[in-house]
């Protein structure tokens, strides 16, 4: 992928934002949560960083997708895996569909504060009963004159507590599972709408998570997002930004290698410092290595991206082997640094702890090596 100049002003725009703005708070972020989204994405509306790629008429400053994903990445430089993900929720998962498919009507009311800063939006796909499935999922949204009126249940849903209103995908007939369901917008104040106490996670602590609750919740149709019955396939398509947005965990592999690096340097056993040993320094460069090949397989899929290809099986693989590669460095990296590596505010176990959603948030690694061999041809035939 080519880097213009524009390219390297927003890596160091968002950069310098995330070291003077962000980072000085993660610490207290993690032990208090969660972090404050509508004052934190308010600052970064105002430096143009909410709708890089979305179009100008709705606020945003029109850059191809290539621009986003400089963002995207940059945004690994923050010490905390919650906020990232709090912050990518609205640039790379809820905003999307609305973005390409969403009404003139329903961008201005919704998509435009937004991107301004002044509203939070979060995603609402998974359920108790089907996260990775999203075929599977109950909550259903029923026609009544022109309204749907909502009954159901999210879980895992992130800025859950702090949304001013959820991109929600719902059954909207009783067709065939990929061809009844429809995505749509729904606010978060309406009667009828509840959420859980914030679910105590292993990782991602700086984040609000919770259960949302929709009990004869009524929007008008107005609000769905696309025509009715493609929610199923809107949100395949909005999935492919939120995979790729992932490569903000790359900055974070590349940080903890550094550290490990340094650590080990100052760091003597038996007469040596431990970065001597070749079954440390080897595996440093091994694991920089698959790094280095992963960035480079991200920047290919951009690029297809940004070219109007298909990238549904490049997106899945960066995202497979980035939720595999990061525990995989992570969990080695931890090892070098030996007891101190056990400690709760160590950056490698926060890392540890964290990045173990990779693997499993916006379709596990399951999910993604079952569309990778679908589009190989490999799947097996269901047996009828």
């Amino acid at each position: 992928m080519k880097f213009t100049t524009e390219h390297e002003q927003i890596k160091r725009t968002v950069t310098s934002f995330v070291e003077n703005e962000i980072n000085p708070h993660c610490d207290a972020w993690e032990k208090t949560p969660p972090v404050p989204l509508h004052e934190l994405l308010k600052k970064m509306a105002d430096l143009g960083l909410l709708g890089i790629d979305k179009p100008e008429r709705y606020g945003g400053t029109g850059r191809e997708f290539s621009y986003q994903m400089v963002a995207n990445e940059a945004l690994g430089n923050i010490n905390s895996g919650g906020v990232a993900m709090a912050v990518n929720v609205v640039t790379s998962m809820a905003t999307p569909a609305l973005a390409k498919f969403g009404s003139e009507e329903l961008c201005r009311e919704f998509l435009v504060p937004t991107l301004a800063g002044d509203q939070v939006c979060s995603i609402a796909v998974s359920e108790v009963g089907g996260g990775s499935d999203v075929a599977a999922l109950k909550t259903t949204a029923k026609k009544d004159g022109d309204d749907y009126v909502i009954n159901g249940s999210k879980m895992w849903i992130t800025n859950g507590t702090q949304a001013d209103w959820f991109c929600l995908l719902a059954n909207t007939s009783e067709g065939k599972p990929h061809a009844n369901k429809s995505l749509m917008v729904v606010p978060a104040k309406l009667p009828g709408i509840s959420h859980s106490e914030k679910l105590d996670k292993l990782g991602m602590r700086s984040s609000d998570t919770v259960q949302l609750f929709f009990d004869d919740v009524r929007i008008p149709q107005r609000y769905r997002i696309g025509e009715e019955g493609q929610g199923f396939m809107i949100q395949m398509l909005q999935f492919q930004e939120e995979r790729l947005s992932c490569i903000s965990s790359l900055v974070g592999i590349e940080k903890a290698i550094q550290q490990t690096i340094e650590y080990t340097r100052e760091r003597h056993t038996f007469g040596q410092p431990i970065l001597d040993n070749q079954v440390v320094h080897f595996r440093l460069a091994e694991l920089n290595t698959e790094l280095q090949a992963l960035r480079a397989l991200y920047y290919q899929a951009t690029e297809s991206y940004v070219a109007g290809t298909d990238v549904t099986m490049l997106a899945s693989m960066c995202k497979l082997k980035t939720g595999r590669l990061v525990r995989e460095v992570a969990d080695s990296c931890l090892q070098y640094w030996g007891g101190q590596g056990f400690m709760w505010d160590n950056p490698i176990s926060r890392m540890y702890r964290d990045t173990r959603l990779v693997s499993i948030g916006g379709g596990a690694d399951e999910i993604m090596l079952g569309i990778i061999c679908k589009l190989m041809g490999i799947l097996p035939r269901r047996k009828k």
